[in-house]
This record gives C-alpha cells, sequence and structure tokens, in this order.
C-alpha cells in the first residue's frame, strides 16, 4: 500500500532532491544541484517513499499564470515501475492545480513518457519541441475541466474576470479566479503560493483584496441580470480575521447577504448596497468581510 507524501522536514527535502538527481540528472552526467531550479520555492512537491522509508518516487507541479499550471520531474524507481506510482503522482498533483485554480495543465515531456501522459488525458501541442540536456522534449497539454462547477452565464462571468485582468492587473498576479457561479452564489479562489507571507500564510492585504473583488463581482454579475450599467466603487470594508490562511483561499458571497435597490440608477442616481463575503481555506470558515459598494450612473460621453 503505497501513500502520497508531502515533504516538510529538512530531511525530506534531502531525500526528495536525491532521488530527483539521480533519476533524472545523474544518468546526463549532470552535476548534483542541477536538479533544482528557480521554481522549488515556489511549487507543490510530492513523493512516495516505499516500507523501508526510502524514495521511490517524486513529482512537482506549479503555476505558470492564474489558468495554468506546469507537471515536471515526475520520476519513479525502476523496481517500482508498473505498479500505477506515476499516475498516483500525477492525479495528486492534478487536484493541487484544480484547487489554485488551473484550467490546464502542461508538461514538456520526453519521447519515452509520452505514452504515458496521453493515457492520463494530455494531448501533444502543435508547439515546436525543444531540446533539455539531448532530450528531445514535447509539449503537451490537459484541459481541467470540473463537473461540480457551475457557471451560469458563462460569457458575463467571462466578462468579469476580462474585467478584473484589465482594471486591476494585481488581480491576475494574485491568482484570483472566478470559480463558479450559479446566479445566488458567487465563489472565486485565489493562489495561496502568489500571496505566502514569512509565516507561510496569505497575506492579510490579498485576503482583504479577495473578498473585495468577490463583493465587487457579485454586483457586476447582478447588473448584468437586471441588464442595467453602472460604475462599481468599494465605498468601506472591514474584515474580521479567525484564523490564518494555509492551504486553500476561497471567497464566498451569497446574494442573500446583498442589501439595497438597484431602482435609483434606471433614474440616473447612485445606489448603495450592503454586502458580506466569507474567506475560507478549503472549506473552514477564517475570515469575514463586510462592506458598502456604491454603483454610480454612467457618465454620458
Amino acid at each position: 500500500m503505497f501513500k502520497i507524501n508531502i515533504p516538510t522536514s529538512e530531511q525530506d527535502f534531502v531525500d526528495y532532491f536525491d532521488f530527483r538527481w539521480k533519476m533524472l540528472r545523474k544518468p546526463w552526467k549532470a552535476p548534483q544541484g542541477s536538479e533544482k531550479d528557480e521554481y522549488e520555492q515556489v511549487s507543490q512537491h510530492r513523493m512516495i517513499r516505499d516500507s523501508l522509508g526510502y524514495v521511490v518516487a517524486v513529482g512537482r507541479v506549479h503555476m505558470n499564470s492564474a489558468e495554468e499550471a506546469q507537471v515536471r520531474h515526475i520520476a519513479v524507481a525502476k523496481d517500482y515501475q508498473g505498479k500505477g506510482l506515476a499516475k498516483m503522482l500525477l492525479a495528486s498533483l492534478e487536484s493541487v492545480a484544480r484547487s489554485e485554480g488551473a484550467v490546464r495543465m502542461v508538461t514538456n515531456s520526453t519521447e519515452l513518457s509520452i505514452p504515458f501522459f496521453k493515457s492520463t488525458g494530455f494531448e501533444c501541442d502543435s508547439a515546436t519541441p525543444n531540446e533539455l540536456d539531448k532530450q528531445h522534449r514535447q509539449q503537451m497539454v490537459k484541459k481541467l475541466l470540473d463537473p461540480n462547477t457551475i457557471t451560469l452565464h458563462p460569457k458575463w462571468c467571462k466578462l468579469l474576470q476580462q474585467t478584473w485582468r484589465d482594471t486591476i492587473p494585481i488581480s491576475e498576479q494574485m491568482g484570483i479566479k472566478l470559480f463558479q457561479y450559479t446566479g445566488r452564489t458567487l465563489e472565486t479562489k485565489a493562489s495561496l503560493n502568489k500571496n505566502i507571507n514569512l509565516h507561510g500564510t496569505m497575506f492579510a492585504g490579498s485576503i482583504f483584496s479577495l473578498a473585495t473583488l468577490t463583493g465587487w463581482g457579485m454586483i457586476f454579475l447582478q447588473l448584468k441580470e437586471k441588464g442595467l450599467e453602472g460604475e462599481i466603487v468599494l465605498g468601506d470594508g472591514n474584515i474580521h480575521y479567525h484564523k490564518p490562511i494555509t492551504m486553500q483561499p476561497k471567497a464566498v458571497c451569497n446574494l442573500e447577504s446583498l442589501n439595497g435597490k438597484f431602482e435609483p440608477l434606471t433614474k440616473g442616481k447612485k445606489c448603495s448596497f450592503n454586502l458580506s463575503v466569507a474567506i475560507l481555506d478549503g472549506d473552514n470558515p477564517v475570515a469575514e468581510f463586510t462592506g458598502i459598494f456604491w454603483v454610480l450612473p454612467l457618465k454620458d460621453e
């Protein structure tokens, strides 16, 4: 019975990188240390040990952008190949990518590993292959579709994501992404790796920004529901932090928390709304945001 482990201790990482070097770099006569790159600190690492405690499989994933995750360095000891360990690792890394909000995964596969990745849903990309240490590699892509995600009015949701990206560029750097919209609930997620502080938890300012954008987004979508337009601005916002975020930042805004009337906007007047946003670490509530937003009528050009 094999178990996926997350390396946490100094010895875990020593064993992890030593195995990675022996499997992936030593055969190409590359020195120790070459198995590491600049993405190690922002990556999620996984490994499998045998019954004696020896590392027999490793793998890594990191986010290239808010939407794209890259899988690298999957390796399995020769005596353990053919036992499904690589698929176990890949499934675990894919779960991480989904939790970070990725909609696709990419990998640069050697010719020998292309059949494996194809068997797990990857397809060869049309991009020109590149070379790394004499290993001819082909980029492969897998689209990540979540059957449990409900996205009502996908065009509006796409427009909201684009509006965040265009008008608040830092939202892209924070990995803030609309996860699902049901008409009554808006759920967003952010990347912990892109917002992590020296304590290994999410910056308080990043949590506030995630909550603010989620509330802003709910009003944006409700304006679309009612066929109205307006400029949404935050009037006031308060947040109460109960616990730090250490895993998956998530924000949820329910329509029931939205108090205000849209009618003044139809008469060319501004209107205000109170709402609340729950902040969760995975499924655990850790903070609550309350805000007052104003919707201003658009000025005639």
